[in-house]
């Protein structure tokens, strides 16, 4: 990338299509070697343009101000709609709460691209029919598919909102990277904001507890509702104005957590060996272990995609190279269990959910761990890895909407 950008220096066109291919890289490699081109006027441009920071907090225009207003009410009120119409609150977000999330958002990328109405009418389809299936699945606690089809059904949601963030552009795997950056950031926001807000609820019921009024149930139903609803759209909005807000804090959060939890993770497996626990027959334990499991393979997966934000991130890819292995080990632990819960016990809901999410993992964690390898050998660089990232989320979200949709049917509604 360093001798690209030298070649093409005075070719504004390449340059610009190095830039959009590959702007993690591009920006590291052009800081790397800005010093040799200070002379050029097109090389001081680019350093303004690529490393120009805005220290005062950017809030859109009044159009997309208004646009937050409304979608934060929208969610509000699908967050409220129990209460206006009499139906049970449990039972209602049980099958519900994703769509006070992902539609507002998804709304809120197909508006900000200006999306044709043919791109716009699919993820519309897509969540009425799947708002239409879910409500009108018998609740039942106890059975099986209800439970993973409202588990996965967020998932589904959640790839109908990538869809919309990439302009329905599937192919392009830098827009894929960028949809789980923007996870990451969306993330420690949100976390943020929700911080906030707790802490100003404290305050509030101090307040009017000093004064002898009890406010908790009209405070949690008329305002927190929708102070929760509106939390991630407000997220979103900031993140995507002002992307220096957190494009620091999500890098540094990962390159700390990514030994601890390759050291957590190390210690716990020879703890695993050295007590010689009966995962096999032990379901919870197996169940919590799978748990521990997908949030390890979120964090290799937001790291990796944090990687280009790092110019010295080579103890980074060893430890991440390392950690993968790690969690290659426990996974084959894991499904070593589940085959045999399976010959012991026979198929279930639940076992073949587990064993399909594992699976995919699995596969993940080998793709990945295999351009890991070869970018420390330097036989692939990490946008090859992130490559190879990209390509596979789609699989995830094809899994989701297959324990959502037609699991239920398979398994008769056990």
């Amino acid at each position: 990338m360093e001798n690209e950008i030298r070649i093409n220096i005075n070719n504004p066109k390449q340059l610009e299509k190095l830039y959009r291919d590959h702007k993690g890289a591009f920006t590291i490699a052009f800081n790397n070697i800005y010093q040799e081109l200070t002379n050029e006027p097109v090389a001081q441009a680019w350093n303004e343009r690529l490393n120009y920071k805005d220290e005062q907090i950017t809030w859109g225009n009044k159009n997309e101000i208004i646009f937050i207003v409304v979608a934060a009410f929208v969610g509000g009120l699908v967050a409220k709609l129990p209460s206006f119409l009499g139906i049970e609150y449990d039972v209602y977000m049980s099958k519900n709460i994703g769509f006070v999330v992902f539609p507002i958002l998804s709304m809120y990328f197909i508006w900000k691209q200006q999306l044709s109405m043919t791109k716009l009418a699919f993820p519309l389809i897509l969540f009425i029919a799947s708002a239409i299936f879910v409500n009108s699945l018998p609740y039942n606690e106890k059975s099986a598919t209800f439970i993973l089809s409202t588990i996965h059904l967020p998932i589904f949601l959640w790839s109908i909102l990538g869809y919309a963030f990439v302009g329905g552009d599937l192919n392009n795997n830098q827009k894929k990277i960028s949809f789980l950056k923007f996870n990451g950031n969306f993330i420690v926001m949100t976390g943020l904001i929700f911080i906030s807000g707790m802490f100003f609820t404290g305050i509030t019921m101090a307040l009017f507890g000093l004064l002898k009024m009890d406010i908790q149930t009209f405070y949690f139903e008329q305002i927190a509702v929708w102070g929760l609803a509106a939390i991630p759209m407000l997220s979103t909005y900031l993140i995507q104005n002002n992307p220096d807000l957190v494009n620091k804090i999500s890098p540094t959060i990962a390159k700390i957590f990514t030994p601890i939890v390759f050291i957590t993770l190390l210690v716990f497996l020879i703890t695993l060996m050295y007590t010689r626990k009966d995962m096999y027959n032990d379901r919870n334990f197996l169940l919590v272990f799978n748990i521990v499991l997908i949030g390890v393979m979120a964090i290799i997966l937001f790291s990796l995609t944090e990687a280009t934000n790092n110019t010295n991130s080579k103890f980074n890819l060893i430890i991440l190279f390392g950690l993968a292995i790690l969690a290659i080990i426990a996974n084959t632990i894991a499904l070593s269990a589940i085959s045999f819960r399976l010959s012991e016990f026979g198929l279930s809901p639940n076992r073949l959910a587990v064993l399909g999410a594992n699976l995919l993992i699995f596969i993940h964690l080998l793709l990945v761990s295999y351009g890991l390898f070869k970018n420390l050998k330097g036989k692939a660089s990490i946008q090859d890895v992130e490559g190879d990232i990209a390509f596979f989320i789609p699989a995830y979200a094809v899994w989701a909407t297959f324990v959502t949709f037609a699991m239920p049917f398979i398994f008769k509604f056990i």
